[in-house]
């Protein structure tokens, strides 16, 4: 994360910084803006393959660039303005190109679905980036094992291996992290206004509760502080993330693996809850008991979307909200309040 906070410094944080809280100025020091300010600050580039010169400007604030309050404020908006424009973006173009729209006939399509799963996203990423900011602060400030060139690190064959290391190990972590917020004195507080939309567009795919998002992201952060990682694939890693979770909740049943936890595994999830907790795998499911193979159905493009289907995932769905939340508080489509007696 540090080359990107280099990047956003060089073309807007050192000018808004210098403007919103300038260092003070002496008037023989006016002409040399190296000497505006007592930071002993120097420039040192994020990265041995660029560099962005700094302009005067990185110069002309009392909060230099490694001021941990600035650092914190710029990062927080960066993740802000870049999680929100990915969200948008790739989750519009999810919906647009791959989301079947006869999705939203079911019975238990929510009544202003979409509406409502973007509210609570907007209202949610700004909590989920402030807790991320913690982790990316120990990032730029050094305190994990991130590295920039390939001798830095274990060896050549690190390069290729830490991708899978990173999946297994965050796959895992999310496993009993998403299982631990299904425990009954959990999940009505965090979880369950993710588990709001049964039947999940590509926009419920950030509408978490802040706490419950971040605390599923977490196992991101807790690597490169264990393990080490290339700070490019680190963030590769962090985009991949997004998109994979936006993927999971398209609703286009591809991946009918005994091995992947797609879309179809993760719809089993939103419909009953108490199955499928892995994030990338199924191995964690299956090694705790907790495995729901997705039905044959599904996977075929008029059955998947069939009167017939609907009914058995309305009947298994209640059966096990009932014991889960209770009362059914959700408005579906039909505008009615479907109560569980």
């Amino acid at each position: 994360m540090d080359v990107i906070l280099e990047i956003w410094d060089t073309y807007l944080g050192d000018y808004v910084f210098a403007h919103a809280h300038p260092a003070r100025s002496s008037a023989s020091s006016y002409l040399n803006v190296h000497n505006t300010t007592s930071s002993s600050w120097q420039y040192k580039p994020a990265s041995s393959y660029i560099e962005f010169e700094p302009s005067s400007y990185a110069y002309m604030s009392a909060w230099d660039r490694d001021n941990i309050i600035r650092q914190g404020i710029s990062l927080w908006t960066i993740t802000v303005v870049f999680g929100a424009l990915l969200y948008f973006v790739f989750a519009s173009l999810s919906y647009w190109l791959v989301f079947d729209k006869n999705t939203k006939a079911h019975p238990k399509y929510l009544k202003n679905q979409i509406s409502m799963e973007i509210r609570q996203s907007i209202e949610s990423i700004p909590g989920m980036a402030l807790l991320t900011t913690i982790f990316w602060l120990l990032e730029v400030r050094g305190y994990t094992k991130l590295y920039d060139r390939p001798e830095e690190g274990p060896g050549m064959w690190y390069e290729f291996l830490q991708f899978p290391c990173f999946l297994i190990f965050t796959d895992a972590l999310i496993y009993l992290i998403h299982r631990g917020l299904h425990h009954p004195l959990i999940y009505k507080h965090l979880h369950k206004p993710h588990h709001k939309w049964i039947m999940p567009t590509p926009f419920a795919s950030h509408a978490f509760h802040p706490v419950d998002g971040f605390s599923q992201s977490f196992p991101y952060h807790l690597y490169p502080i264990l393990f080490p990682l290339n700070k490019y694939a680190s963030v590769a890693l962090f985009v991949f993330v997004n998109f994979w979770t936006i993927m999971i909740h398209d609703g286009e049943y591809v991946a009918d693996s005994p091995v992947i936890n797609g879309a179809a595994c993760h719809t089993m999830h939103h419909l009953y809850f108490n199955y499928n907790y892995g994030q990338y795998t199924t191995l964690w499911d299956r090694l705790g008991g907790s495995y729901r193979q997705p039905d044959a159905d599904l996977f075929d493009k008029e059955k998947k979307m069939s009167e017939a289907q609907w009914k058995l995932q309305v009947k298994g769905m209640e059966h096990i909200a009932k014991q889960v939340e209770g009362t059914d508080d959700r408005v579906y489509g039909a505008g009615e309040s479907k109560k569980s007696q």
